[in-house]
């Protein structure tokens, strides 16, 4: 190899004096084709191999791992072919008898080869990618697996995180009306990947057919969605990179909150104390750049999204309507009937036509029975022989009064008891439990115990008037009679007692 000072001669010689190659070459006694190549470079290069070498023994099954690499590409990363696998399959299926290394390293070099190359991008302001990551905290004192929406601005850099129980329609639909609002505007474009909760098939020709709850999120709030290509994260990186970072500093160490309430309003926090920092590169923090991302954001719509996850169910035969595994209850005059189920983030709405005839707080269990002891009274005023064995009530904790009202009702009523402490009951349907039990307690003091009694000295509460009651309507009660009074009947009173009348100090009469 020449030296990089006989490089500096040759090259003045001809590119400064102008003096040709062939005299230069005469001259310093070397190659024409050599003073050539020191034109074109200002120190030596080193050797180049046209080629790469492969071994003999290697070069006829080239092409066999070439062809079994090409396929790997549509096959699970997990379940791609090693270069172990590849020597085995060389041997069995081709005869190779070469080593391990000459296969290994031509896999390596193919694999560099294969490598994808990305082109640096430039995000204007005003649009959105949004994915969904998972990590581990304390609710509630149990160490749980949740998982957080998160909606990046790859212009500014601003960030949202929401915490859910669970990845689904509910928390999706959630997610954007709470990041929307946290923002003060709706982006222009939010990119995604190919969630089964926004892409209900990917047909032929790349198009995406939509769901039913993504579409009416985005006829409702009117911007464009994006996806990205199916198993190429790189198409979202900025989301990608905010999930990873929200897990490193807002999740560590494990969170502990009361519920997700708690947690979310911690993560909040730590997405408005970011919007202060100065990223690498940036001469402006978080905060001041997403001016730009707000300014160009749509407006609002008037009224939010109702986001829940509809779908039509039957009531049983027991009361019960069924809801992601789990069954809620509903009155018992709807049994059999056809419903509407609405299932949000935090509680369950059941519905007949426009009416919402159950609220339920959302169970994520599975197979459990959520009740309200309220919507069987109707039928149980009916069968009141099931009042011990009825199932919703076995953990309707009441005060101790109801009991106390149960047991005077059936010892003075007898068998009407039962079903008047059921009609009482009834009242917690329309009333608080505070007034009824009030009420119970003034009816006792009164000495006037029935369900009449009861509801009239609520309603009197509730108006601020007096109650005035008619013991006419309580033929069980003990009754008085009061009759006139004459003047005679007053002189029994100065009748002496006929009774031996003893001396004051002692003697006989």
């Amino acid at each position: 190899m020449y030296s990089v000072e006989l490089y500096v001669k040759i090259r003045r010689a001809v590119m400064v004096e102008g003096r040709s190659e062939r005299e230069v070459a005469r001259y310093f006694g070397i190659h024409r084709k050599t003073v050539k190549k020191m034109c074109q470079y200002a120190a030596p290069p080193g050797y180049r191999r046209k080629k790469e070498p492969v071994s003999p023994k290697l070069a006829p099954f080239t092409g066999i791992i070439d062809a079994i690499l090409e396929a790997d590409k549509q096959v699970h990363t997990k379940q791609r072919h090693s270069a172990m696998r590849i020597l085995e399959r060389l041997r069995d299926e081709h005869g190779f008898t070469g080593g391990y290394t000459i296969v290994r390293n031509y896999v390596y070099k193919a694999a560099i080869r294969q490598k994808e190359m990305f082109m640096p991008l430039t995000h204007l302001p005003g649009h959105a990618q949004v994915d969904f990551g998972e990590a581990d905290g304390y609710i509630g004192g149990k160490l749980v697996r949740f998982h957080y929406f998160c909606l990046d601005l790859p212009h500014s850099d601003g960030c949202f995180v929401k915490a859910y129980p669970t990845e689904d329609t509910e928390s999706f639909l959630d997610g954007h009306i709470a990041a929307f609002t946290f923002l003060g505007g709706v982006p222009l474009s939010i990119l995604y990947d190919n969630t089964r909760i926004a892409v209900a098939r990917i047909l032929g020709d790349g198009k995406r057919q939509r769901t039913k709850a993504f579409s009416e999120l985005q006829s409702h709030y009117l911007f464009e969605d994006k996806f990205g290509r199916p198993g190429k994260g790189n198409d979202k990186g900025n989301v990608e990179g905010m999930v990873g970072y929200s897990r490193r500093h807002f999740m560590v160490p494990l969170p502990i909150a009361a519920d997700f309430d708690a947690l979310n309003a911690k993560l909040l926090d730590g997405c408005i104390k970011r919007q202060q920092a100065k990223l690498r590169g940036q001469t402006e923090t978080i905060a001041e750049r997403m001016k730009r991302d707000t300014a160009a954001f749509m407006a609002l719509p008037a009224v939010a999204f109702d986001a829940c996850h509809k779908i039509s169910s039957r009531v049983s035969s027991q009361s019960l309507v069924r809801y992601r595994s789990n069954d809620y209850l509903v009155p018992t005059q709807y049994g059999h009937r056809e419903v509407l189920v609405k299932g949000y983030v935090d509680h369950v709405d059941i519905c007949s036509g426009a009416d919402i005839i159950a609220r339920h707080v959302r169970s994520y269990g599975r197979e459990e029975f959520i009740y309200n002891p309220l919507h069987y009274l109707a039928l149980l005023e009916h069968k009141p022989r099931a009042l011990d064995q009825a199932a919703p009530l076995q953990d309707w904790v009441l005060p101790e009064v109801f009991d106390r009202l149960r047991r005077l009702l059936e010892v003075r009523m007898e068998r009407r008891g039962r079903k008047e402490y059921i009609q009482v009951l009834r009242l917690l349907e329309n009333f608080s439990q505070v007034q009824v039990e009030q009420a119970i307690k003034q009816a006792m003091g009164l000495g006037v115990i029935g369900l009449d009694a009861i509801k009239h000295l609520i309603l009197c509460a509730i108006e601020r008037r007096p109650a005035k009651l008619d013991l006419a309507f309580y033929p069980y009660l003990p009754s008085t009679s009061v009759e006139s009074t004459e003047p005679r009947s007053y002189l029994s009173l100065l009748q002496t007692p006929k009774a031996n009348h003893q001396p004051a100090f002692g003697g006989s009469v």
